[in-house]
């Protein structure tokens, strides 16, 4: 695929252009490293290094353009140099040209939020394929194009593979793409140039200050992803959140609201929950869903929501959500022959943990201990460890504190901020080492007894300094269920 530069400069405003825009461009790319002969290099300006000083790299390996904020001391005269006010939009609205504009041919639906996202998003995938139709999935766990798997880098890609991903699924035949918008990818203009026939709000709760700094801020990005949805496309959002409103005031989209506890769109209520599954209400029909939890009555509320808005038969729709299983890492239950149950679950937020941790103790009878592993991750929001583990001591029998990705943190440093102003009589363990501490969680344990190990959930490694080390949280309840927990 070759564009003339001319092309993917139609929906951009550069400030000059120096140079011939009939210059040919076969590839897109912001990393210096991949550039190749004809591409067109984007001099992105990151968190840490600025892509402003590899121009000169970028002109070596062969760009035929360059993109950037300002000008390099030195120009080569058979390259083309693009001047913008914001590299990273016209990165956006490049990618869409370069790959014509591919969200416009399928229905595209945003979902954004602090917790429910992936899980909504893989229950529409799931939903509108059970129903016949081909789809796309963009999430924090994997990436589809209709039957075919692609590894997940972000829960947002760049724009350039985002476009790219979204044009192979159209021409793979899909119908859909469901995707997660994270509050980065909003930010850095991920999301810029695509049209969405919808979008989801889910929640927002305490994350990721470490990127954003302030909770207004973290709320202002979410909140431009409804800024930017147009009249065209609907709004879907969860009012029961203080800021499922907020979300949507500017907003040209139709708004649609649900609720579990008051007057809605979308109304749901449960009347039953146990542990493999519970018992809604969803605007007066009875169904029984394999997913349990308060904070899954919201995500399929969600999904059935987000169908009707797409115009899919409402019976069919309920008797899919009937059939539909949990998505991997999110509330997974793995059992041990002598009844003890461990959940393990991706909460890696204050809210999440508190979520899942009521859910249990909503299931489980007073006999049963509750033992609860969780951590934090290194290098990211500090202020959220000792809430985590305050909410994590205040429902467990016993908490068993352990490092999550550590980072080029010291996990021991990690584990002195979680615990930090516990209360004395708190019955916890530290335990840094996580196979460890899983171990010994399980040894705590006794016949039908719960257990939850939080933070991980589908991750399949751990991330010390720069390696990324193969740890999977179910293996490790497996390994130890198999050689710790007798059989009846």
């Amino acid at each position: 695929m070759t564009k003339r530069l001319s092309e993917l400069l139609a929906h951009c405003a550069p400030r000059a252009v120096h140079g011939s825009l009939e210059v040919p461009v076969a590839a897109l790319t912001y990393d210096s490293r991949t550039v190749t002969a004809g591409c067109c290099f984007f001099a992105v300006e990151g968190v840490r290094c600025d892509g402003h000083d590899f121009i000169p790299a970028a002109v070596a390996g062969g760009a035929s353009a360059v993109v950037c904020r300002r000008l390099p001391a030195e120009r080569c005269d058979a390259v083309t140099y693009v001047e913008v006010d914001d590299v990273q939009a016209a990165l956006a609205d490049m990618a869409a040209a370069f790959y014509d504009h591919p969200s416009r041919e399928l229905k595209l639906v945003g979902i954004t939020g602090t917790n429910g996202k992936t899980t909504t998003a893989t229950l529409l995938y799931e939903l509108v394929r059970a129903l016949g139709y081909r789809a796309g999935l963009i999430s924090t766990v994997v990436y589809r194009i209709d039957d075919r798997t692609v590894e997940a880098t972000h829960t947002t890609p760049d724009a350039i593979r985002l476009n790219a991903m979204i044009r192979a699924m159209v021409e793979a035949g899909c119908d859909y793409c469901f995707m997660e918008c994270s509050s980065h990818a909003i930010v850095q203009q991920r999301t810029r140039g695509l049209r969405f026939a919808g979008g989801l709000f889910s929640n927002l709760t305490h994350d990721h200050l470490d990127y954003h700094k302030t909770f207004a801020e973290y709320l202002r990005a979410k909140k431009g992803f409804f800024d930017a949805l147009p009249a065209s496309a609907f709004a879907l959002v969860n009012i029961d959140d203080r800021n499922g409103r907020v979300m949507v005031q500017n907003t040209a989209a139709r708004v649609k609201t649900l609720s579990l506890r008051e007057m809605a769109d979308v109304r749901c209520r449960i009347l039953e929950m146990h542990l493999d599954g519970m018992q809604l209400l969803l605007d007066g029909q009875e169904v029984w869903v394999h997913l349990t939890g308060r904070f899954n009555a919201y995500n399929i509320a969600t999904v059935y929501g987000t169908a009707l808005l797409l115009g899919l038969d409402r019976s069919e729709v309920l008797a899919a959500l009937s059939a539909l299983g949990a998505v991997s890492g999110r509330f997974e239950c793995i059992r041990a022959a002598d009844g003890t149950i461990a959940v393990v679950d991706y909460a890696h937020t204050p809210d999440a943990l508190e979520n899942v941790l009521r859910t249990i103790e909503e299931i489980r009878t007073q006999d049963r201990q509750l033992v609860v592993v969780c951590g934090c991750g290194g290098d990211r929001d500090r202020t959220k460890r000792p809430e985590m583990a305050r909410i994590a001591a205040s429902h467990a029998t016993t908490a068993v504190f352990t490092s999550d990705n550590p980072r080029h943190e010291d996990p021991e440093a990690i584990l002195d901020e979680m615990t930090a102003g516990l209360d004395p009589s708190v019955r916890c363990l530290r335990i840094a080492d996580r196979a460890t501490a899983i171990r010994t969680a399980v040894l705590l344990t006794r016949a039908g007894d719960m257990l939850l190990i939080a933070g991980k959930g589908h991750e399949t490694y751990q991330i010390v300094g720069d390696e990324k080390r193969h740890f999977d949280d179910r293996e490790e309840v497996r390994r130890a269920f198999a050689e710790l927990k007798m059989k009846n």
